[in-house]
């Protein structure tokens, strides 16, 4: 897969949410009762299975050889830049939650990190004692009482719910990554991003394949775990039995 067939991808999948919200509304009648966390279970197992059939013969083996070939500190730097450009949303949403102080030190992280940090490619924030948050609109949603709609899972995007899944949507829209021109030079970022950020998860793969009996069911609950925690700021409430 090239990184101007990855872009592609990653566009045909904003159809795939609007497609697979219309076919999960019209299924939602006729769902039988299971897990109540995961209301699509019958869905979400077929997309996973077709998500498995992608990564095997596509992202996989693209993200392993960008992870053989590129130096340590090219996938730092990838890693940073990206990172940096996220910065800005990350404040705009820790603001939208009531978290002020956190937003200032977001928007700090970019100024120094676009400047010093030579357009992000070097954390030098952290290096100053300015945490790295990661807040999305899901999150801000969430903060603000709206449900999570029961668990989704979509092909290369992954685990999601359906209040993450408008959240991944109006965090695209907003991706500075999104705005740029020439167009392929916006695929090439579009896609290295996804490629990176694939090749960073290669250390977890062996970690699923040896402790899960059901490797969906095992995604799924760290997938919900991991949001909780990132909600309440790694403080959740205890479950009600």
């Amino acid at each position: 897969m090239t990184l101007k067939q990855g872009a592609w991808v990653m566009r045909a999948c904003s159809k795939w949410l609007v497609g697979g919200g219309v076919l999960l509304a019209c299924a939602g009648s006729v769902l039988a009762e299971g897990n109540p966390r995961d209301p699509y279970e019958g869905f979400n197992r077929s997309m996973f299975a077709v998500n498995e059939v992608v990564d095997k013969y596509a992202a996989k083996p693209v993200a392993q050889v960008y992870d053989h070939v590129a130096p340590l500190p090219v996938k730092a730097g990838f890693g940073n830049f990206f990172g940096n450009v996220g910065d800005l949303w990350i404040g705009a949403n820790s603001a939208l939650q009531g978290k002020f102080a956190d937003a200032g030190v977001d928007v700090g992280r970019l100024l120094i990190n676009s400047t010093v940090g030579i357009f992000g490619l070097f954390d030098v924030a952290s290096e100053l004692g300015l945490e790295k948050h990661e807040e999305d609109f899901g999150q801000t949603m969430a903060v603000w009482g709206v449900g999570d709609g029961g668990y989704l899972f979509w092909p290369v995007i992954g685990p999601r719910t359906a209040r993450d899944t408008a959240g991944w949507a109006i965090d695209s829209y907003v991706d500075p990554v999104w705005r740029v021109r020439p167009i392929s030079t916006r695929n090439s970022m579009v896609a290295l991003r996804f490629v990176d950020i694939r090749a960073s998860l290669l250390p977890a793969d062996k970690v699923v394949e040896e402790a899960a009996l059901d490797k969906y069911a095992y995604i799924r609950d760290a997938y919900l775990q991991r949001r909780r925690n990132q909600i309440f700021d790694g403080r959740p409430p205890r479950l009600e039995d």
